[in-house]
């Protein structure tokens, strides 16, 4: 491809050297750039890609898009845009050829419910013969294909290159997960999605390296609905009005409310020998009972979002029904066998709101105590520590406090901050810095019917410590903890090996 046809969709503010270079492929890292590689410098919160022009140039690069003045010899072409972010969306969906005008693409905001509802609805459509893929929290799934991914809404760049792999393996429908710093940074520029859906909002992503307020959050969460063809939205949210707002979207609701579109009727827990999870009920667009394998109230709000969207889409409720009872999704209420008297569970709750949903859950089925293992991630907002230190204090029966990914903080500060919401309880807690062996301290030390919930990293397989990710798989560590255990304790805890 010609570089004057791969920039056929920017407005550039200025040029120097050859538009007619013959391009193969586009770098917004320096270190992956080749030969007929064009390289697009990215603002970031910490590196800038304008520094790493010259190492791009010595790889053998002809071409660099930039937002700011550069000097570089005059072989090399420059291309000054308004915004490189805007920019890479527009180049990558262009080099791709467009690969979201060819699948149906569903895209899932909100604070919480992202991935839980993205999976239900990949379930949903899988079951029913329509292939579909995901990019999400998680990373990137479809057929029997995974990448891993750093962000919840990975570069546009990798998100185009997945879509056209989807379509070039005979997927038709993806699923998105779409948070509020991707929209903030214009990623999905020129992107029209078939389905947006709106999940909830709370106070979260406030913060250093985030947003600088809850109102550009919110803001920043209703720009999907204004490139989409069709809303599905959350009608109980007391932000339902700021996200229809503005949209000329098709308005579809789903929630308790008795204007839904979708209305959930009753939800209730249900612990059975071979299952565990809730039974809801919902009516109005349709009429029916569903079983679904995750425990918790607030499931029931996942899976009407993903009911309403399977509804959409044409899927006949038999199907709808038999994908959610035998759904799950790693790190969500995920039960992992450690004992026969004692239950272990991981859920990726790392803010208040999710950490007191998940309790009061665990605390209906009455189990002896609960015990909670968590910790706070660093760079974020002070607030969710706070809160998350009076949840686990007011509804927890023993708290151990640990790290979870510090990144560029003493987890000492971070550790402080969570104790002054715990100090607002009477709960009773320790703090063991090492995650390793806090989990460890919570196993040795159960007693017959506890509930132990690990909580804040869920199907995360690494600790960010210093800008380093080091592997960190809880369901590895709780088996190496397991592994190394006397056979007394092993006797002693119900261990099952």
């Amino acid at each position: 491809m010609k570089l004057i046809d791969l920039l056929c969709d920017v407005e550039y503010e200025d040029i120097q050297g050859d538009l007619g270079l013959e391009v193969c492929d586009i770098a917004y890292d320096s270190r992956k750039v080749s030969e007929k590689c064009v390289f697009v410098a990215l603002c970031g919160f910490r590196l800038d890609g304008h520094d790493y022009i010259d190492g791009a140039i010595k790889l053998g690069c002809k071409c660099v898009i930039v937002e700011k003045d550069v000097k570089v010899s005059g072989d090399i072409t420059v291309i000054k845009l308004k915004d490189t972010r805007v920019g890479l969306s527009k180049l990558s969906r262009r080099l791709f050829n467009y690969p979201d005008k060819e699948l149906t693409t569903i895209a899932v905001t909100g604070t919480k419910g992202k991935s839980t509802t993205s999976f239900m609805i990949k379930k949903i459509l899988d079951d029913s013969g329509n292939s579909c893929g995901l990019i999400g929290t998680m990373g990137v799934f479809y057929l029997d294909k995974y990448y891993h991914t750093v962000n919840t809404s990975p570069e546009s760049y990798d998100v185009f290159k997945y879509m056209r792999e989807m379509l070039d393996n005979n997927v038709k429908y993806m699923v998105m997960e779409v948070s509020s710093q991707s929209l903030k940074l214009k990623r999905w520029n020129g992107v029209l999605f078939d389905y947006a859906m709106f999940t909830n909002l709370s106070l979260d992503h406030v913060g250093e390296d985030e947003h600088e307020s809850f109102d550009d959050y919110k803001y920043c969460k209703s720009l999907l609905f204004k490139q989409c063809k069709v809303g599905v939205f959350n009608i109980d949210s007391e932000y339902y009005g700021d996200m229809v707002n503005g949209t000329s979207c098709k308005v579809v609701t789903f929630g308790r409310s008795s204007e839904a579109d979708y209305r959930l009727v009753s939800c209730k827990n249900i612990i059975e020998d071979c299952f565990i999870g809730i039974e809801m009920e919902v009516c109005g667009k349709i009429n029916s009972k569903f079983r679904v394998s995750i425990p918790g109230y607030f499931t029931g709000y996942n899976a009407i979002g993903a009911i309403s969207v399977g509804d959409l889409l044409g899927i006949s409720l038999d199907n709808i029904r038999k994908s959610l009872e035998n759904v799950s999704v790693k790190g969500r209420m995920e039960s992992i066998l450690v004992s026969s008297k004692f239950k272990v569970l991981i859920d990726y709750a790392y803010q208040g709101i999710a950490m007191e949903n998940v309790l009061t859950t665990i605390k209906e089925s009455n189990p002896k105590r609960i015990v909670t293992v968590f910790g706070c991630g660093g760079n974020r907002s002070r607030q969710r520590r706070f809160d998350c230190g009076e949840v686990s204090g007011k509804y927890a029966d023993f708290s151990i406090i640990t790290a979870d990914n510090p990144r560029y903080e003493d987890n000492d500060d971070i550790v402080k901050d969570i104790l002054v919401g715990m100090k607002k309880t009477n709960g009773k807690y320790k703090v063991i810095s090492d995650r390793k062996d806090a989990i460890k301290y919570s196993i040795v030390n159960a007693r017959e019917g506890d509930v132990i919930l690990i909580l804040g990293k869920g199907h995360e397989d690494y600790q960010d410590i210093c800008g380093v990710r080091y592997p960190f798989d809880e369901r590895v560590i709780i088996r190496e903890i397991i592994d190394s255990l006397s056979e007394e304790d092993v006797e002693r805890l119900g261990i099952i090996r």
